[in-house]
């Protein structure tokens, strides 16, 4: 374990060095997540690695550079609610749970087999509390809003209606919106008083939301 806490260290002095990673809170989160835990066994060499990595399915687990952007971008604190759309291996809800606490976090995941892969990841890295559902992404959990903070780690056409409607007042959302057919820039979503600012970032490259507000499979 201490081998690989170490590698975690290095990894965060990594994205720090390169301006990924600028606040306590979030470096704390990625320190207390061991990556290898949310990696295939055939990949575990390379899970410090700041590259994505298969996950099957046609999915990945982001670069963890990535996975930083979004955090800070976020401007997580403990107790808010999160939505996450596409759960994937179950890395960045972890991330996420480390700042918020596992019982705020809800992930959302299309695929079955990567929502029972998720649900196995977090139980065995200590968040059991993280509520893993499989479903349409795209339509958010109506039932569980309003959510303070809401992040997709998949590319929407545009910001999808019911992921807006869902956020609540001075809320933040993270989405990737394609500039072109392979490349999309992510893109902060703030509401405020009933009004909705995006602010572009940086360029990233997702695999595609599926969905009713999504793109067809």
């Amino acid at each position: 374990m201490q081998e690989e806490q170490q590698s975690a260290e290095r990894l965060v002095e990594k994205l720090r060095t390169e301006g990924n990673v600028y606040s306590s809170n979030v470096a704390a989160a990625l320190r207390g997540v061991l990556r290898e835990k949310f990696v295939p066994e055939s990949a575990r060499d390379r899970a410090y690695n700041d590259v994505p990595l298969d996950i099957g399915e046609g999915q990945t687990i982001s670069a963890p550079h990535v996975v930083a952007d979004i955090t800070e971008l976020l401007e997580l604190k403990e107790g808010q609610r999160v939505l996450e759309i596409g759960a994937g291996s179950g890395y960045h809800a972890a991330v996420t749970a480390e700042i918020v606490g596992a019982k705020n976090v809800f992930t959302i995941e299309r695929l079955p087999s990567l929502a029972r892969m998720a649900r196995r990841n977090l139980a065995q890295a200590g968040y059991d509390e993280v509520t893993v559902i499989v479903g349409d992404g795209s339509r958010g959990l109506p039932d569980r809003s309003p959510f303070d903070r809401m992040y997709l780690t998949c590319a929407a056409p545009d910001i999808p209606e019911p992921l807006l409607e869902q956020l609540a007042d001075g809320g933040r959302m993270v989405v990737p919106v394609p500039i072109d057919d392979e490349i999309q820039r992510l893109t902060l979503v703030e509401k405020r008083d009933g009004r909705v600012e995006q602010v572009p970032y940086g360029a990233v490259q997702f695999v595609p939301l599926v969905g009713e507000h999504g793109f067809e499979a």
